[in-house]
């Protein structure tokens, strides 16, 4: 398999020359989270879902391996190497980026709905969001932990946040706000976010 080094969080002239060149089945990304929803990103531009992505995270604390059950060292080789793709929900958001590890909302003054779930009427600390086997998954509350699915409906004259639910779209409004994804902060404050379940999975290799 051919190795090419790239800039991290690789763009379209940085990436789409060697996807057009290589024609790859499978693709191997070492590096961080934000490194490969930017390669997810480009596939799903380049109408390439198709293609079987591995994943060698190169921090030791990944979100993307937290989810997946992604194994580090030698065994992450083997794994990219000669393990199976399995479909993975791709999360878009409404500003153009993809979602494969973990965003981040913190001290947020709004709503949050999960399809038809109210998780959030007020204020909360924190509110993460994250891909999954079923779909997109949220919760708010102070931990800085990965959601885990679990429905937990705030009551709809809630003040605290205290709620979580997984689904197709997660939408969010409020206060200005700073979101955090895959490890980056977005350039600006916002005061709506939209994640949502993309008609077509991604393929990741994975356990």
């Amino acid at each position: 398999m051919p190795t090419v080094t790239l800039p991290a969080r690789p763009g379209r002239a940085d990436l789409d020359p060697v996807l057009t060149e290589h024609r790859p089945g499978r693709i191997m990304v070492h590096g961080t989270d934000a490194d490969l929803a930017a390669v997810v990103l480009r596939l799903l531009r380049t109408e390439r879902l198709d293609v079987e992505v591995a994943y060698l995270p190169s921090p030791r604390r990944s979100a993307v391996a937290a989810i997946w059950g992604l194994p580090s060292g030698p065994a992450a080789l083997a794994l990219a190497m000669g393990g199976r793709a399995e479909p993975a929900p791709l999360v878009r958001d409404d500003t153009g980026g993809a979602l494969v590890g973990r965003a981040e909302i913190r001290e947020l003054r709004g709503e949050c709905w999960c399809d038809d779930t109210l998780v959030l009427r007020g204020t909360a600390p924190r509110l993460v969001v994250a891909p999954g086997p079923r779909g997109i998954a949220v919760r708010v509350g102070r931990g800085s932990g990965l959601p885990d699915g679990l429905p937990r409906p705030a009551p709809s004259r809630s003040r605290i946040g205290a709620g979580g639910a997984v689904g197709r779209a997660v939408q969010v409004g409020g206060t200005p706000f700073t979101v955090t994804a895959d490890g980056r902060a977005y350039p600006r404050p916002l005061e709506r976010r939209t994640w949502y379940r993309h008609t077509t999975d991604w393929l990741l290799v994975r356990p």
